[in-house]
């Protein structure tokens, strides 16, 4: 698979974030955070299962100790911005969430620097600042003092960034993304389950009322999502799938307009602009760069 095609599946990923975001906040109407995480990755469990064991079947080596390991601490990572973003979402608004989780697209260069000491192209730093004002212009362009749940979302998108790059790492490294997907989502569940046991009431007919955002969560945005991320970010770097992903701002303000005929504000249209303009440099860029260094060693 070629990066313009692996950057489209993110940015796909982008598109079902962004129809999702809406359920995740309904949802807890009805059930507690852990409690709805925890569902939401069962069924994302299940839904990559089978995919997952058709991988290990056709897989040409054996996966090592470190490679489950580095799987089970992506979940690990998964779970803490989830339910970070989740209990955030309690005491802040959608709009607040929305452009605060938008922050991993900076953290995400700062980290690879700071944790793996690799310098991105630099047409990334730019980029992500472009996206990062886009989803600020989507959100309406303004925000209100910052509250609990603001700064819980902020933690989130931290956890958020980590989890990209770890992908990154062992997506490229063992060439399994439906088994590593499966594996996260499980060690999401399983500490979802113990989470809501501990601090929430589990009342089954609640779970029956928020029944059709658990399964579009869980089959939508965690199955299909996640493992299109996983699948795309084998092809390129941590720092463009940042970028793609971050799309699902820009996804959520379209499909509120198209669907729940919500209004995109001037700003918002601009945000937007923003975002596609990020998205095609760091596609069109350093494709271009590339290509001319190639002409010029071969002259």
């Amino acid at each position: 698979m070629n990066r313009t095609k692996a950057n489209l599946l993110l940015l796909l990923a982008g598109a079902v974030w962004g129809m999702g975001f809406v359920a995740q906040s309904t949802a807890m109407e009805a059930i507690g955070p852990m409690l709805f995480v925890s569902l939401r990755f069962v069924l994302a469990t299940l839904a990559v299962l089978p995919f997952a064991l058709r991988e290990t079947r056709k897989a040409e080596k054996s996966l090592t100790r470190s490679d489950w390991t580095g799987f089970v601490w992506i979940g690990i990572v998964l779970f803490a911005g989830m339910a970070f973003q989740q209990v955030g979402l309690l005491t802040t608004t959608v709009t607040n969430a929305g452009f605060l989780t938008g922050l991993y697209v900076v953290f995400v260069p700062l980290l690879v620097v700071i944790i793996l000491r690799q310098r991105p192209h630099p047409v990334i730093w730019p980029a992500a600042l472009l996206a990062f004002a886009g989803i600020w212009l989507l959100s309406g362009g303004g925000m209100t003092a910052l509250n609990q749940g603001d700064m819980l979302v902020i933690v989130c998108a931290v956890f958020w960034a980590a989890q990209v790059i770890l992908i990154g790492i062992y997506g490229t490294r063992t060439g399994r993304p439906l088994t590593m997907s499966a594996v996260q989502f499980a060690v999401c569940a399983v500490l979802g389950f113990l989470a809501a046991v501990a601090f929430e009431p589990v009342n089954w007919q609640a779970v029956m009322d928020a029944a059709p955002e658990i399964v579009y969560a869980g089959v939508f945005s965690s199955g299909l999502a996640f493992s299109l991320q996983a699948i795309g970010q084998r092809y390129t770097t941590s720092a463009q799938a940042a970028i793609f992903l971050s799309s699902e701002s820009l996804f959520a303000a379209l499909f509120g307009a198209l669907l729940l005929g919500e209004r995109i504000a001037g700003f918002g249209y601009l945000g937007c602009l923003f975002i596609f303009a990020a998205i095609l440099a760091v596609e069109i860029i350093p494709a271009t760069t590339s290509r001319r260094r190639g002409k010029e060693r071969t002259t």
